[in-house]
């Protein structure tokens, strides 16, 4: 059964759709070299290094945000929902763009998308570690990064249906977007280009938003975010 968007879906909303205008406008500062990411003295920008902040993190968030592209899309198949099924439309829209800029930056900054033993996260240093595998400190048993989900649990999504769904899915995103804010906060204090913190602060800022939401969500479900 359909249920009614509730009024924090919109505040959520409104707070995605500045990401995505924030997302082209930094898009194209960065591909033109702009006044943003161009140092005072009117010298060439830096290019990032293979293992610096910014390197580290276009690679981490991508595939950090893949996984929840995909569970967007799963649970959009899985429940008739019309709350869920927008929540996993604006999730899966925002990231797909995010990650197609950060992939972006790194063919622009002539570095690759995997780097062979790079451990997820070492960019963070001793940032990445705060306990609690709910975002907040070292990935879970089975899963690659903090905030992630295990693919047990992306099986479990995927044959569950209805409320079922409903409910996982938000407690999976939950853990997902803790993971996500963490991440996007290290970049946000520790990367060098000025329009990847700033893309980074708004993914936080958008995050948050969403975390409110999908905790009111699962409220009217009758359950809780896990851990």
């Amino acid at each position: 059964m359909s249920r009614a968007i509730p009024r924090t879906y919109w505040v959520a909303g409104t707070a995605v759709l500045l990401a995505l205008l924030f997302a082209a406008a930094a898009t194209v500062a960065a591909a033109n070299g702009g006044s943003a990411a161009r140092p005072a003295s009117g010298a060439a920008p830096r290019t990032p290094g293979l293992h610096s902040p910014d390197a580290g993190f276009a690679r981490d968030m991508a595939v950090h945000h893949q996984q929840a592209v995909e569970m967007s899309f799963v649970v959009r198949d899985r429940t008739q929902d019309e709350a869920v099924r927008t929540l996993a439309y604006d999730i899966a829209n925002t990231q797909a763009n995010q990650r197609g800029m950060l992939l972006g930056w790194l063919d622009l900054w002539g570095l690759p998308k995997v780097v062979a033993g790079e451990p997820p996260m070492s960019w963070m240093g001793g940032s990445a570690g705060h306990g609690g595998h709910a975002g907040h400190g070292p990935a879970g048993p089975g899963s690659l990064m903090p905030g992630m989900a295990t693919k047990e649990e992306l099986e479990q999504l995927g044959a569950a249906s209805g409320r079922d769904a409903e409910v996982l899915f938000l407690q999976l995103m939950t853990d997902h977007h803790k993971g996500g804010v963490a991440m996007a906060e290290g970049c946000a204090q520790q990367c060098g280009t000025p329009v990847e913190r700033e893309l980074a602060q708004g993914m936080v800022d958008a995050q948050r938003s969403e975390l409110t939401l999908m905790a009111d969500m699962l409220r009217q479900r009758g359950a809780t975010p896990r851990g």
